[in-house]
């Protein structure tokens, strides 16, 4: 409103000095002039300040402020001292005064495979739907400086209680100081690679993810802890963000010793989600894990991002887990090309070690004890220390002209069809070099229609030569047809 007041006073000001100035107006003439010189000048101060006038990308410019319009210059303390018969469940800030946005996404899918590699009764099963993921998310402007944000992830929700997975994939308050500089806590998304950070499914033109962001970097990666984030300024063009966390670390045995990291999920056991060791998710060996990544983009539409994390995952020894990983974007017109690589070496894997006090060792293995046969398809091998992956996807944005006139509500402004193509490789075993069973390979063409950006109808067909059934344990040549839904809300 003050802004408003300045520009209307300012607009005001210079009517006398031109040329309309010296016709015959009316008052309601010179209101009508005055309104709309501030509203076109309102409208340009807001771009600039990335308020609500600006449609940027997603994750670009300033966070929202959703409770700036109900803001008082003094607001009422909260007080222990509430009282009312079956009101003091309302006795909340937020309830007088809102200041949350509720959103999210869902995604559903039909898959049919020519091996039986779902899980099923016996053998498993070819071909079936799965809603996969339904992910509430919640933002909220606490003041110009302090943001909150979370995102709850229910996985497979037909599922009974119990057999489903429901978890915080992150939830972090943020206090923003500049812009080279700002802090976070909370549950945080471990910056590996961009996919970890970005994996939505109505972001991303296929339905699986990439095999990489599977099994060497285990999306979706999160961890308590806290950490800086900002962008920097380089040059005219130029753009360089970072994020730096310590955070609680990984879990990558179990109490008898048990390795978590294996060929058939890789790295996926060892995230924090999935430890089971401590009581309340808390650190099992009083170590922490660092990660960090470093975008560059040296003009708009290309980008290069290098990352790393590093972190006991031992509970009695040293045994860390450690990722590093390099990502890329190109953008030019409808044409899009973005992949990544990830190296993880889970070192001292392969040897035994000594277990939590009160439980035996596993399978007797002495401490230093070379095992063999655990955690590997070949019964020689040990299980794996060293794992590699990439994944090289090539997009391509286009609506045909025949459609739009035929549908322009269907096919019109902020529709698009995109035609992809990926190629995933990753080897969850390098130590085992004379032995291809910890190898996967897949080659994916699909073809998605977005009516608008936020819902996405896909199509795909993944050539698989090297594939994995969980149900028999075995390497597979494998094909599927994948078609999904995914919508953000």
């Amino acid at each position: 409103m003050k802004i408003r007041s300045i520009l209307g006073a300012l607009v005001i000001a210079a009517l006398p000095f031109t040329s309309v100035w010296a016709e015959n107006m009316t008052p309601e003439d010179i209101k009508k002039l005055v309104d709309e010189a501030v509203t076109k000048r309102l409208q340009e101060h807001e771009r600039r300040e990335g308020g609500v006038g600006q449609a940027a990308e997603p994750g670009v410019g300033s966070l929202p402020e959703v409770g700036r319009e109900r803001r008082t210059e003094s607001q009422p303390a909260l007080s222990f001292g509430s009282s009312g018969s079956g009101r003091l469940v309302y006795a909340k800030p937020f309830v007088s005064s809102p200041k949350a946005i509720v959103g999210g996404y869902m995604d559903i899918q039909y898959r049919a495979h020519r091996n039986g590699v779902l899980e099923g009764y016996g053998n498993g099963v070819t071909n079936g739907f799965d809603q996969q993921r339904f992910v509430p998310f919640i933002y909220a402007d606490i003041t110009e400086h302090v943001k909150f944000a979370s995102e709850l992830e229910i996985e497979h929700g037909i599922r009974g209680a119990g057999e489903n997975e429901i978890s915080l994939e992150f939830a972090h308050i943020d206090y923003l100081v500049n812009e080279p500089v700002n802090i976070r806590a909370g549950i945080l998304l471990i910056p590996i690679g961009k996919f970890n950070l970005l994996h939505d499914s109505p972001l991303n033109d296929l339905t699986d993810r990439p095999l990489v962001s599977q099994f060497v970097i285990p999306s979706t990666m999160s961890e308590t802890g806290a950490g800086f984030y900002g962008t920097f300024y380089p040059g005219r063009t130029s753009k360089l963000d970072y994020e730096l966390y310590v955070t609680t670390g990984p879990c990558g045995h179990n109490p008898n010793g048990e390795p978590r990291v294996n060929e058939e999920s890789g790295t996926k056991n060892s995230r924090q989600r999935k430890c089971a060791d401590s009581s309340d998710g808390l650190d099992i060996n009083n170590g922490k894990a660092v990660s960090g990544r470093v975008a560059f983009s040296p003009m708009l539409g290309v980008e290069v991002a290098g990352s790393s994390y590093y972190g006991n995952q031992s509970p009695t020894s040293y045994n860390p887990l450690s990722i590093t990983a390099i990502d890329w974007t190109i953008q030019r017109g409808p044409f899009e090309i973005i992949g990544e690589a990830a190296w993880a070496y889970s070192r001292g894997n392969s040897r035994a070690i000594p277990p939590v006090p009160g439980n035996a060792p596993f399978n007797g293995f002495a401490p230093g004890t070379l095992m063999t046969g655990i955690n590997t398809f070949n019964p020689l091998a040990a299980p794996p220390q060293r794992m590699q992956g990439f994944y090289l996807q090539g997009n391509y944005h286009f609506m045909p002209s025949f459609l739009t006139k035929l549908s322009p509500k269907r096919f019109g402004e902020g529709s698009t069809f995109t035609a992809v193509v990926r190629y995933d490789m990753v080897n969850l075993n390098m130590d085992n070099r004379a032995e291809s069973s910890g190898q996967l390979e897949q080659i994916s063409f699909g073809l998605n229609y977005r009516p608008v950006e936020d819902a996405v109808f896909k199509i795909s067909y993944q050539y698989l030569p090297k594939s994995f059934n969980p149900n028999t344990q075995q390497r597979i040549h494998d094909g599927a047809l994948v078609i999904s839904a995914a919508t953000y809300f």
